[in-house]
């Protein structure tokens, strides 16, 4: 018998790949089978367990640990073709005869601490998040309802690795400390999923939110946040990277209740935005050129540059071009016209959106309207 994913692949960049499985279902297989060995004196060489998917697995267990109140054991995280720095960790429970009634789910080894508000559980919480907990509570509850045993159990999840693999990953920026977050809302790890990045900065987003007075200050990633920090008289402290994923950004923020947004990016990414591209990624356009043409054709360039711009292989290229025919300045509020039109629709507004653009080769290129207003919001919290 397999593991239960062998139907299941994803095709990604016209390659077939494995789909694996989430910290969550590691920690709740491995508590199950805990379980089962506690209260009905059977060790299981596989446990089944069936997934918020609705995808049944059958994960293998590992390394039993018996006392007499209480059984331990593990299950490797298997990632599938995911890049995922969890992969072939090993999650443990250990399960617990208690007096009171219930079931205690606690964070050990290696799994961290919650240290900042914003995230789904309050500070000083294992970061065990709410699908796995409802997992691993499921999963012993199942066991518990098979045996005639009327005590509590408290479930202990821990993993030898977690301490180091945890710097690898978002949690010291997002405050959770000492090891890695038990994780998953699918019980199932889809590789290279995009919808896990945009949850992870959801999350990010959260903890800003709730640090600081509404005002989030967002660039796609180093390079914009290396600019904020070098020219913009701001710390870059509390930068959001949204990557390529603008339009979700904003979303989530509306959702959130955000009161307004300031991107800074490089010209390369935002000029999209002109064209209403709210994903910036050259998979799913690149318009670059035809943008800044049809923006420098409305700013009275020729034939000519036109054609000149369309031929260029860069941003920067097509910047230096409008700046040697004096048509930068114009061509820029054009564009600026334009992105901060789509960010506006995007927000349905709802809050406020703002955005500053710069080059490499030519510095601060412009900005939308409200982005002064934005700075000042963004520096209240400094």
């Amino acid at each position: 018998m397999g593991r239960g994913l062998e139907e299941h692949k994803v095709i990604k960049q016209n390659k077939e790949l494995r789909c694996g499985f989430t910290t969550g279902s590691c920690a709740a297989a491995a508590a199950k089978g805990a379980a089962a060995a506690l209260l009905l004196g059977i060790k299981e060489a596989k446990i089944s367990l069936l997934t918020p998917a609705g995808i049944r697995l059958f994960l293998p267990l590992e390394d039993f640990r018996v006392s007499d109140n209480s059984v331990s054991c593990c299950v490797t995280k298997d990632a599938g073709d995911d890049p995922d720095v969890t992969d072939g960790i090993h999650i443990y429970a250990e399960v617990k005869k208690i007096p009171s009634p219930g079931i205690l789910i606690e964070g050990g080894e290696g799994i961290g601490q919650i240290t900042r508000k914003g995230l789904f559980l309050p500070v000083g919480e294992a970061a065990i998040n709410p699908v796995p907990r409802k997992m691993i509570t499921d999963a012993v509850q199942e066991v518990l309802d098979r045996s005639d045993y009327e005590g509590g159990l408290s479930v202990t999840v821990r993993t030898p690795e977690g301490e180091e693999t945890a710097k690898k990953t978002f949690n010291p920026r997002l405050g959770i400390e000492g090891g890695i977050s038990i994780l998953g809302t699918t019980g199932i790890v889809e590789p290279m999923s995009e919808a896990a990045m945009v949850k992870s900065i959801e999350t990010e987003m959260r903890i800003l939110l709730a640090e600081g007075n509404g005002y989030l200050l967002v660039t796609p990633g180093n390079y914009g946040a290396d600019y904020v920090k070098t020219h913009c008289g701001i710390s870059g402290d509390n930068i959001l990277k949204c990557s390529n994923f603008v339009g979700d950004t904003i979303d989530m923020a509306v959702n959130l209740k955000a009161r307004g947004l300031l991107f800074v990016s490089h010209i390369g990414k935002f000029i999209k935005l002109a064209g209403g591209i709210m994903n910036t990624h050259s998979k799913e356009a690149d318009c670059r050129a035809e943008l800044m043409a049809a923006a420098a054709v409305r700013s009275g360039a020729g034939l000519k540059t036109v054609r000149e711009i369309l031929q260029t292989k860069t941003t920067e290229e097509g910047i230096s071009l409008l700046k040697s025919e004096g048509i930068l300045e114009r061509t820029m509020e054009d564009l600026l016209e334009k992105i901060g039109e789509n960010l506006s629709r995007r927000a349905y507004d709802r809050l406020l959106t703002g955005a500053l653009v710069f080059s490499g080769g030519h510095g601060f290129l412009g900005q939308t309207k409200h982005t002064d207003l934005l700075w000042q919001k963004l520096k209240e919290t400094e």
